[in-house]
């Protein structure tokens, strides 16, 4: 393939604007067009303010910012002849027969170009067979903002030829940004990704487990995620993110793992939409969320005696504290139960313990600040309640729950890690570019193999098989690639053995494109 040096930008909106930004910055000749003329120049003009302003904070230097600019341009039209450009990438409105006809044009108008659509959702087969040639399409998709989100994902379509994708991945490259590689299906990898958080947590509400705010806390302070849930939810617009699960759900025949919550249906037709409605899953002023404050708890290690059961380290933090720990059940202490991938009942139920005197205790957050307290139906509230301020008094914020299948992070990390090992298993992304993806796009401090890795795949197995077990929600059924790297113990990193490997001088990949 000839060298790309000249672009067209067709859509001058904010991921218009930002890829030509970008792409005048990496050296690229840029012409930015739109179908409305009035676009061009105030995208223009919107660039040029934020190059100006790399160069008074000093990153740049005034000489470095004239020369960007100067090669970035006004075309003439989107769909102009012109034998000269090398790369043309669409960043229009999502809608396929607009795309499709665009591409249509741009086949004749650029018989040289490579074309690649910015879409976030459309499938790239699907706007190529509109071409004569569908080969000559590609998908790559940026985030927003362009300029600070250096991810990208390259998305060949079924006829897109492995050369063109290498050259691609080059561009992306040459850019700055990182590229991965994703198949082109429903929501590509990072948004399928990025399901698995969302349609858990909505599942925990509409149990009535725990408040958004709650499980918000939980999920950054137990599994160290940046934002919440139902913050990002409130921060995107739920009018992005739940036509986006309706989509990806559609897309594979609603798998199970995909469901979409009649909760944001319902929230949506309401308008509570989020920070820009200004109620959402919070209420807004100012722009700032109105959290609920959390229960005020007066420490009080000897509050109420306390049983462990099964756990000899917790036992001793609590004692470390001056709790009283009882090393057998009391008709005056409260019993604490570990769950993992069950009810607390259910656990209390099978060691005899008293259902009205005990609590459950996630571990995941034994080695946290914040401790998730699970409330069985059947407890006490007057003689459990002082439990809280025993745990208090050991160093940790309580975050009392309802009792469900299982406490509420482990709910949520196991619906990340199986959604990814499932991609992992369908080839829609490389393990590592699924993590990368994670880290990049989504702002995951880990990846989701990763984090199932930092809490052991066995361990995340054993939650959704005890998911699976108590409400035979196929939801919850264990991908493949997770149980068999958790019985084999193979890392979930691992791509494995392939039966071409054994074929060394003619290897037949028999996976799907």
């Amino acid at each position: 393939m000839e060298p790309i040096e000249r672009i067209r930008i067709v859509g001058a909106g904010a991921m218009g604007r930002g890829i030509a930004q970008v792409a005048a910055t990496a050296g690229y000749q840029v012409e930015l067009t739109d179908a409305d003329d009035a676009a061009v120049p105030a995208a223009l003009e919107f660039v040029a303010t934020m190059i100006q302003r790399s160069v008074d904070k000093g990153k740049r230097s005034a000489d470095e910012a004239a020369a960007i600019l100067a090669r970035l341009t006004a075309g003439v039209a989107p769909t102009a002849p012109s034998p000269d450009i090398d790369l043309v990438i669409e960043a229009v409105v999502e809608k396929l027969p607009v795309k499709q006809a665009i591409f249509a044009d741009l086949e004749t108008a650029t018989p040289n170009a490579v074309l690649a659509s910015n879409t976030s959702s459309l499938s790239i087969t699907a706007i190529a067979s509109a071409l004569r040639e569908p080969s000559r399409l590609i998908g790559l998709h940026f985030f927003n903002p362009v300029p600070l989100m250096s991810l990208v994902e390259v998305v060949p379509g079924m006829r897109t030829p492995s050369e063109l994708t290498s050259a691609a991945t080059a561009f992306v490259e040459r850019l700055g940004h990182t590229p991965i590689l994703a198949r082109d299906t429903p929501g590509f990898l990072v948004n399928h990704i990025g399901r698995a958080l969302p349609s858990e947590a909505l599942a925990i509400l509409s149990e009535q487990i725990a408040a958004p705010a709650d499980i918000d806390r939980i999920v950054r302070d137990t599994l160290g995620l940046r934002m919440g849930p139902f913050e990002l939810m409130d921060l995107t617009g739920l009018d992005v993110s739940h036509p986006v699960m309706e989509t990806v759900s559609a897309g594979f025949y609603g798998d199970p793992r995909l469901r979409p919550s009649p909760i944001a249906a319902t929230r949506v037709a309401a308008g509570l939409l989020g920070r820009k409605t200004g109620e959402g899953f919070y209420r807004y002023e100012d722009g700032a969320p109105l959290i609920p404050a959390e229960p005020d708890l007066e420490p009080d290690a000897g509050a109420t005696a306390v049983h462990v059961h099964d756990h000899p380290d917790f036992a001793e933090r609590l004692r470390a504290s001056g709790a009283t720990v009882l090393e057998a059940p009391s008709a005056e202490a409260i019993s604490l139960v570990l769950p993992v991938g069950e009810p607390t009942y259910r656990l209390a139920a099978r060691y005899g313990l008293d259902p009205a005197r005990t609590l459950g205790i996630d571990p995941l957050g034994l080695d946290r600040g914040r401790l998730t307290v699970v409330v069985p139906a059947a407890a006490d509230p007057l003689a459990t309640a002082p439990a809280l301020r025993v745990l208090a008094a050991a160093g940790y914020q309580p975050t009392p729950t309802a009792d469900g299948t299982a406490p509420v992070a482990q709910r949520i990390l196991a619906a990340i890690v199986n959604l990814s090992s499932a991609l992992a298993e369908h080839g829609i992304g490389t393990p590592e570019d699924i993590d990368r993806g994670a880290r990049l796009g989504l702002g995951y401090p880990l990846g989701p193999l990763e984090l199932g890795e930092s809490v052991g795949a066995e361990r995340v197995t054993a939650i959704l098989d005890g998911l699976y077990a108590y409400t035979r929600d196929p939801r919850y059924r264990v991908s493949p690639w997770l149980r068999t790297r958790a019985e084999q113990r193979i890392p979930l990193h691992a791509r494995g053995t392939r039966p071409e490997d054994l074929l060394t001088n003619r290897g037949t990949d028999v996976r799907s494109r």
